[in-house]
């Protein structure tokens, strides 16, 4: 009988299979469901799906985890390990992996770890439970969390050891009970995937104890403006960092979203004084933000850094401000290289909620996405197991540091902080321009022939449109 069946549901998938084929080969194109292939390659199943959410809800779509575009060429940047010229460190002595963030402040806050957890608010974007593991494991590894654009919310600042708030275009961690309970306060003027626009959270996806944790009224939405309520000039900004610094003590800094005016930003707040600068690059994460902010607006994370810490190697502030990068870097490789193009320690934030649900994910699939045991508004937040996230997650960071370690050791290094761009290469002569890491292809003394003799290959930079000069004003005759 059960061979019988075997055959029967052979023979069955078989004819199907070939009508379909055939049909496919004799309907006419417009007629065919196979048009649905090369409209799909043309247009991208990502942004297919998303034209069918705007037609069907009329709305901005709020796409979570920001852009699936890579824009930061990370893969054609590789380490140099060494054998002979400089010798590996032995194997038997410890990495230093400490980082201190604000040398200058009063209190700076020394870090464990060269890794941090990103801005991710509770309500805004994460629930409660999801918070509180956040902070248990930063913890527990030495490191610190980030409040995201919150208020300030008892239990995640009681599980924290190390906690970073936000001074944040909400006002919701603006008020000195609030921001004088903080380690270090960022002052948070945009972020990557949603650039400096403004974001609203709408009342009836407001509970009790988000509308509690950022004191609104019954009804009332959260908004998030566009600017930093009370900051409308440049010296505003400056007399506010100058104010929180002196009230608190604690390292206070800037986070933007990287921009290709960089320098401009930069140089207002080496002015205001800041004892950190925290750069979102274009990749940056968020709960839920429109496309066209996430794909289209913003610099690329690897570009950002790299121009941030030359700017600042410039102002001689490298050792008096410290300098953080964010934005999808998901990979022990991708950190380690942002430490060494310059930044002082990395943010994470799509990476540690991966670690967090792990193989609680299974409660979730396969009718459900992961990220519904972490958001505020998903649908099995009840199920996530607060201490086995906890332990994931530091598990997780243990294991990237331990990697980074491997491949400080392979550099003959013995400490994050020794790293440089000297340790690395790459396999991309524009990126070798651009960033001022050698290229791979030839030897570090044939660096200035190599560009010199392909230079031609290169004319096409000195045809690019400079920034528009402006133009006296010439009275009418």
């Amino acid at each position: 009988m059960l061979k019988f069946i075997e055959r029967w549901i052979r023979a069955t998938i078989n004819e199907t299979i070939d009508q379909a084929i055939l049909r496919t080969i004799r309907d006419q194109y417009i007629e065919n469901l196979f048009e649905m292939v090369p409209a799909t390659t043309k247009v991208g199943v990502t942004n297919l799906m998303e034209i069918a959410m705007r037609a069907n809800q009329g709305t901005p779509v709020s796409r979570p985890l920001g852009s699936p575009i890579h824009l930061s060429p990370w893969e054609k940047i590789l380490f140099n390990p060494v054998h002979l010229f400089r010798f590996p460190t032995p194997e038997n002595v410890g990495i230093n992996t400490s980082v201190t963030i604000g040398p200058r402040a009063k209190k700076p806050m020394t870090i464990s770890i060269p890794i941090m957890i990103a801005a991710m608010s509770f309500g805004g974007a994460l629930s409660k439970p999801a918070k509180i593991a956040l902070a248990k494991a930063a913890t527990m590894v030495g490191t610190a969390t980030n409040s995201g654009e919150a208020g300030l919310m008892k239990e995640e600042r009681e599980a924290a050891n190390l906690f970073i708030g936000q001074y944040n275009r909400g006002g919701w961690m603006n008020q000195p009970e609030k921001y004088k309970l903080l380690d270090a306060v960022e002052i948070q003027l945009g972020q990557g995937a949603q650039g400096s626009a403004p974001q609203r959270t709408a009342a009836h996806n407001i509970g009790e104890d988000y509308r509690e944790v950022f004191g609104l009224r019954p009804g009332e939405d959260a908004r998030i403006h566009s600017r930093l309520p009370g900051v409308n000039s440049k010296e505003d900004f400056i007399r506010l960092v100058r104010r929180l610094r002196e009230e608190t003590g604690v390292p206070v800094g800037l986070k933007i979203a990287a921009t290709h005016h960089l320098e401009k930003e930069l140089q207002i707040a080496v002015e205001a004084g800041v004892d950190f600068i925290t750069i979102d690059g274009a990749e940056g994460g968020t709960h839920g933000g429109v496309p066209t902010l996430q794909d289209d607006v913003g610099l690329p994370t690897l570009f950002a850094i790299t121009r941030a810490s030359d700017f600042l190697a410039r102002k001689g502030a490298t050792r008096k401000i410290s300098l953080i990068a964010t934005g999808g870097l998901v990979t022990p490789g991708q950190m380690l290289k942002a430490l060494a193009l310059g930044a002082d320690s990395v943010y994470i934030g799509t990476a540690a909620l991966m670690a967090l649900a792990s193989e609680q994910m299974v409660k979730a699939l396969p009718f459900e996405p992961p990220t519904s045991l972490l958001v505020y508004t998903g649908k099995k937040t009840d199920q996530l197991d607060v201490e086995q996230a906890t332990r994931n997650l530091v598990r997780y960071l243990n294991a990237v540091v331990r990697e980074m370690e491997l491949v400080i050791l392979s550099l003959g290094k013995t400490a994050v902080a020794d790293l440089s761009k000297s340790d690395l290469c790459t396999i991309d002569p524009f990126i070798a321009k651009a960033t001022g890491i050698q290229l791979g292809y030839v030897s570090p003394e044939d660096q200035s022939r190599f560009f010199a003799e392909t230079e031609p290959a290169f004319h096409h930079f000195r045809d690019f449109p400079q920034p528009e000069k402006e133009q006296p004003v010439i009275p009418p005759h």
